[in-house]
């Protein structure tokens, strides 16, 4: 075997390693699940058990001596915490997108890069970019960063923000106070002075997941923090096509989280077709032809879900441009089949499948609030439809 063979191959050894814990991690977070949910407590322990097994960063570039996990890696990493709690597949997930996006961008400066490294090295340093406002998306951003000669003061309010209380860094999306304003994201400590926490997530699902609003007053931001300030629309093909790998980035990985969900729920079904003889029957539901019917629309749903994933997430880390142009369309098919198969899943169990004694109905409430990390379907189907009509333009 050649040097440059046998460095490959040692390159994938840490994610490698990474994924050999994935079992023990999921049995961890589903014995703690229900309990977070309850209560809409952070889950602070599943968090400590992602990070030591190496899953939370996952993604930190080789150059910056990290394991280097591909998008097909974190897709499946995604799927299988998924299964033991959405929210923390949630919270790892946006963790894992900003790292990616350094391994490809460069975009943190090195110095608080390092340090944000170090942190990881410590323990569990989550991070995730602010963007959403209590105000709706709009042409520009309602935060404003003003600059007193020294540094960025940063003023506003950002809205679901995905562990918004255990956050080491947020990239926030904000603009500057200029005659002519530039847009950029500025890179902010949790626990810098004029940075409060807003308690106000208190969804149906996801409950454990902490997306609370964060409220900025004046915060300082160095200069060195301040990234890609540019003037809206003045992007070129470049900036354009790092923005739809990063997009595509974030569909998929979402996408997983939610049919680790949906595959936990279709277990739990199993095991309830199995057990479950109605007094009125001698045999289990599972030896009935309509219950295996179901389960079997179920899995082919399912199937084609994982393979649409999978397949984009292969065809983006090879650099296929169409691969990340169809990850929007793609969620939007994940998110309609993982909802239709847990819906269905309740349908078959009845009673038992709405208690809160069994983790169906949890399962339920997470896919459906996961369609708040995605735009809504009429926006997916508008651009989508603008794609083919533009293409057909160029044809003719």
């Amino acid at each position: 075997m050649t040097q440059t063979a046998g460095s490959a191959v040692e390159d994938r050894t840490a994610v490698t390693d990474a994924l050999a814990r994935l079992p023990r991690v999921v049995d961890l977070l589903a014995a703690r699940a229900e309990e977070h949910d309850r209560d809409g407590t952070f889950p602070y322990q599943g968090i400590e058990a992602v990070h030591e097994a190496g899953l939370l960063t996952l993604t930190v570039g080789r150059k910056y001596g990290g394991a280097g996990g591909t998008l097909a890696d974190t897709v499946r990493v995604l799927a299988q915490l998924g299964r033991g709690d959405a929210s923390v597949a949630v919270l790892t997930a946006f963790t894992l997108l900003q790292h990616a996006e350094q391994a490809r961008t460069g975009a943190w400066p090195a110095a608080g890069y390092r340090r944000l490294l170090t942190e990881s090295r410590r323990g569990p340093a989550l991070v995730h970019a602010l963007r959403a406002e209590p105000e709706g998306a709009g042409a520009l951003p309602a935060t404003v960063a003003r600059w007193d000669g020294e540094a960025w003061l940063l003023t506003g309010r950002k809205a679901d923000c995905t562990g918004a209380e255990a956050l080491a860094w947020m990239a926030v999306w904000a603009r500057t106070e200029e005659p002519v304003p530039r847009v950029g994201t500025f890179l902010v400590r949790g626990d810098s002075e004029g940075v409060e926490i807003d308690p106000t997530w208190d969804q149906l699902g996801l409950r454990a997941s902490a997306g609370h609003d964060v409220v900025l007053d004046s915060v300082r931001v160095g200069p060195e923090g301040a990234l890609r300030l540019a003037v809206p629309g003045a992007a070129g093909p470049v900036e354009q096509a790092a923005a739809e790998t990063t997009r595509a980035w974030h569909d998929l990985a979402l996408c997983a989280v939610h049919l680790g969900v949906a595959r936990a729920a279709q277990e739990w079904l199993v095991r309830f077709l199995q057990q479950r003889t109605p007094a009125n029957l001698t045999e289990p539901l599972a030896t009935l032809p309509r219950y295996r019917t179901a389960l079997g629309e179920i899995e082919t749903a399912l199937i084609g879900a994982e393979e649409l994933v999978n397949g984009l997430a292969a065809g983006v880390d090879r650099g296929d441009a169409g691969a990340a142009a169809r990850t929007g369309a793609a969620h939007l098919l994940v998110n309609r089949a993982v909802t239709g198969a847990v819906q269905q899943a309740v349908a078959l169990t009845g009673n038992p499948g709405l208690s809160r004694r069994h983790p169906l109905e949890r399962y339920l409430r997470d896919v459906l609030s996961g369609r708040t990390h995605f735009p809504a379907d009429e926006v997916v189907l508008e651009a989508t439809g603008r794609a083919v009509l533009d293409r057909a333009a160029r044809r003719t």
